[in-house]
């Protein structure tokens, strides 16, 4: 596959807690931070305060590989609240499901040009929540480009490895995941 397609990939795990606890742990944008490989610290932007379609965040990041990096992300989406913020999941179509997503930019022009809006993005995260068995399946996926990453870089670099390149990115991706999912289900289960 290549950056051009928009590759992703996805996780899923099943959380033996509600959805109303796990939900309240994934829009905790500061949790990431704790279990995640790279992603070292966020905090909210603009007078935001939680998540809301449009709240920004940054992202501060660190790789053993490269210089540390900066991102602003979106919040592009966050159903399942009955009033369009993160205080809580109400019911968002006929299974229950919720889910919050975000963007990804480049706003310091790190990999190119600055982005500063979400049609150039060099990521898009999203989280799912569906209840089940009086638990949560939940699911996280991710989508890199179209825009530049750090993954770009070295694209750019040895163009002929591109397949390669994105396959390895998408499997650190997955690792960083799953840690990431690990975590989250730990806190639930062992706050019931």
């Amino acid at each position: 596959m290549r950056y051009s397609d928009g590759p992703g990939t996805q996780c899923e795990v099943f959380v033996g807690a509600p959805v109303e606890r796990v939900w309240e742990l994934v829009t905790d944008i500061g949790l990431p931070a704790r279990l995640s490989p790279e992603l070292r610290r966020v905090a909210w932007l603009g007078g935001a305060d939680a998540p809301a379609v449009g709240a920004r965040f940054e992202g501060h990041n660190s790789r053993a590989d490269m210089p540390d990096w900066r991102t602003v992300s979106e919040v592009t989406e966050l159903t399942g609240s009955d009033d369009g913020t993160a205080d809580g999941p109400g019911p968002d179509g006929p299974d229950g499901r919720c889910v919050f997503a975000w963007g990804v930019m480049d706003v310091d022009g790190r990999y190119g040009e600055p982005v500063s809006d979400l049609g150039g993005a060099l990521a898009r995260w999203r989280f799912e929540l569906t209840p089940e068995n009086g638990g949560t399946r939940l699911l996280q996926s991710v989508v890199i480009g179209p825009g530049r990453s750090g993954a770009s870089l070295v694209i750019d670099a040895k163009p002929e490895l591109e397949e390669r390149i994105v396959d390895f990115r998408l499997n650190e991706l997955r690792t960083g995941m799953t840690t990431t999912l690990e975590g989250i289900k730990s806190l639930a289960e062992q706050e019931r």
